[in-house]
C-alpha cells in the first residue's frame, strides 16, 4: 500500500500540467503614445505675446507701406487710355442709313488724361456682303454696324483691341467640360468616339459628328471687326487705315494644344450648328474646308474659358504703330446674338502699363487696408495712453468674472475659488 495521502497524486498531476502550460508573460498592448518630445508635444516653440509695444507699430507699418503702394497702383491705372463702346443695340437703335446718330452716353466709357474731352461716339447700320476667310465664303445681306468716334490723344503702342461680353457664363461646369481634346489636337478620331465623348450634348446629329464638337466651340464669338480707319477732312488727303494684327493674340502654350488632322471625311464630319450658316449647304467641302485650328488664334482665345461672367478677350493688336488722335470709323459684322442670354457686347480699345490694363480694384484695396490700419493704430494708441490696461491681469479671464451674488475677496476681486468653478462659503 502507498504511504501517500489520498488525492496527493492527482494534485501533483494537476500542478505538473499547469506548470507545463505556463507561457512567458506577454507585454500588454497599450495605445499610449511613446514618451518622446514629438509624441508628447514637448517640442520647443515660439509663442508671440501681443502687447501694445508690438501691435501698434505693426498697424502703423502696414498702413505706411500699403497706402503708398495703393496710390502708385491707382496712378498707374489712371495712365491707361481706354475707350469702350457698347454696340449691343446697334441693330435696333442705330439708324439704317448713311447718316450717323449719336450713341447714348450709357453705351460709351472713355478714360483719357484729359477727362473733359468727348469722344463724340456715333453709330449707324447697313447691310452688305462679307467674306469669311475661315470658311472661304462670302455671305450676302450681313448686318453691319458702323461706329464713328474720336481718339482725343495719341495712344502709344501696344494698342490692344478687345471684345467684351457681359452675363456670359463660360465658367459653367457643363459648358467648360464640353470638348474633345483628341479632336482639337488633330488626332484621327472616329464618329463613334466623338458621339461618346464629353462633347455631349453637342457631339453630332444624324450619325454625323461635329468638327469641332462641344458647347465651347459651338458658341465661338463670330462678330468680325475691320481695322479702324482714320477719317481725314478735305479731298486731298485720303483716309488712313490703322492696321492691327490678328496674330500673337493667343498664349504660346495654347498653340501646342491644337492641331490639324491629316484627313477629314466631309461626309461624316459637319460644322457645329452656329457655324453652319457660313458654309454652302451647311457642310464642309474641298472648296470650303473646316478651319485650321492649329493657326486659328481667335478660336484658341475663345477656348480659354473665362472665370467670370463679364470678360474681355483680345481680338487684335498693334505693337509698333501709334494710334494718333483723330476721328475713326470701325465696321463690325454683327452675328453674335446676345439676346439669347440677356447679355451685352462691346469693343475696347486700350493701352497698358506695367501693371497691365485699367483696373482700380487692386489700388483701392491697398489704400483701404492701409487706411484702416492707420486709423486702428491711432485709436488703439489713444486708448492705451488714456486708459492703459495692466498686462497679464487675470481678473479679465472669463472664469474669474464673478456672476451676481458670488463671493469676492477683501480687495473687491473675485474669490480664489472662482478660478476652479467652486464658490467660497
Amino acid at each position: 500500500m502507498s504511504d501517500s495521502p489520498p488525492g496527493a497524486g492527482r494534485t501533483d498531476s494537476i500542478s505538473s500540467q499547469q506548470h507545463d502550460g505556463d507561457k512567458p508573460n506577454e507585454k500588454k498592448k497599450s495605445r499610449r503614445p511613446a514618451n518622446t518630445a514629438f509624441r508628447q508635444q514637448r517640442l520647443k516653440a515660439w509663442q508671440p505675446i501681443l502687447t501694445p509695444k508690438t501691435v501698434l507699430p505693426l498697424f502703423f507699418a502696414i498702413g505706411i507701406i500699403f497706402a503708398p503702394i495703393g496710390g502708385l497702383l491707382l496712378y498707374a491705372s489712371s495712365l491707361v487710355q481706354e475707350l469702350r463702346l457698347d454696340y449691343t443695340h446697334c441693330f435696333d437703335q442705330a439708324p439704317n442709313s448713311t447718316d450717323f446718330k449719336p450713341m447714348d452716353s450709357k453705351y460709351v466709357m472713355a478714360s483719357f488724361k484729359n477727362s473733359n474731352t468727348s469722344v463724340n461716339a456715333m453709330w449707324r447700320r447697313e447691310t452688305g456682303d462679307h467674306f469669311y476667310p475661315a470658311a472661304n465664303n462670302t455671305l450676302q445681306d450681313q448686318t453691319m454696324c458702323i461706329l464713328q468716334f474720336d481718339i482725343p490723344e495719341d495712344m502709344k503702342p501696344p494698342v490692344l483691341f478687345y471684345y467684351r461680353l457681359t452675363n456670359f457664363y463660360q465658367n459653367h461646369r457643363r459648358y467648360v467640360s464640353s470638348f474633345m481634346q483628341e479632336q482639337l489636337k488633330g488626332d484621327q478620331v472616329t464618329v463613334d468616339a466623338v458621339l461618346n465623348s464629353p462633347c455631349k450634348p453637342l457631339a453630332g446629329e444624324n450619325g454625323q459628328a461635329y468638327y469641332p464638337c462641344g458647347l465651347v466651340a459651338n458658341s465661338l464669338f463670330n462678330d468680325s471687326f475691320a481695322n479702324p480707319v482714320k477719317l481725314t477732312t478735305g479731298n486731298s488727303n485720303p483716309n488712313e487705315t490703322y492696321f492691327m494684327s490678328q496674330t500673337n493674340i493667343a498664349w504660346a502654350s495654347d498653340k501646342d494644344l491644337y492641331g490639324k488632322p491629316e484627313t477629314l471625311d466631309y461626309e461624316k464630319f459637319i460644322p457645329p450648328p452656329n457655324w453652319q450658316d457660313q458654309y454652302p449647304g451647311r457642310r464642309y467641302s474641298a472648296e470650303h474646308p473646316p478651319p485650321d485650328l492649329k493657326n486659328d488664334e481667335h478660336f484658341m482665345v475663345w477656348m480659354r474659358t473665362a472665370g467670370l461672367p463679364t470678360f474681355s478677350k483680345l481680338y487684335m493688336r498693334s505693337d509698333n504703330a501709334t494710334m494718333g488722335r483723330g476721328t475713326y470709323s470701325l465696321s463690325i459684322v454683327s452675328n453674335f446674338r446676345t439676346d439669347v442670354f440677356q447679355g451685352e457686347k462691346a469693343i475696347v480699345i486700350t493701352t497698358r502699363t506695367v501693371i497691365g490694363g485699367k483696373n482700380n480694384f487692386l489700388g483701392i484695396a491697398y489704400v483701404v487696408v492701409g487706411g484702416i490700419c492707420i486709423v486702428l493704430g491711432v485709436v488703439f494708441t489713444v486708448t492705451h495712453l488714456i486708459k492703459p490696461r495692466k498686462l497679464g491681469d487675470h481678473t479679465y479671464l472669463s472664469w474669474n468674472n464673478a456672476p451676481g451674488g458670488a463671493k469676492t475677496n477683501s480687495m473687491g476681486g473675485p474669490a480664489v475659488g472662482m478660478s476652479t468653478g467652486r464658490d467660497v462659503a
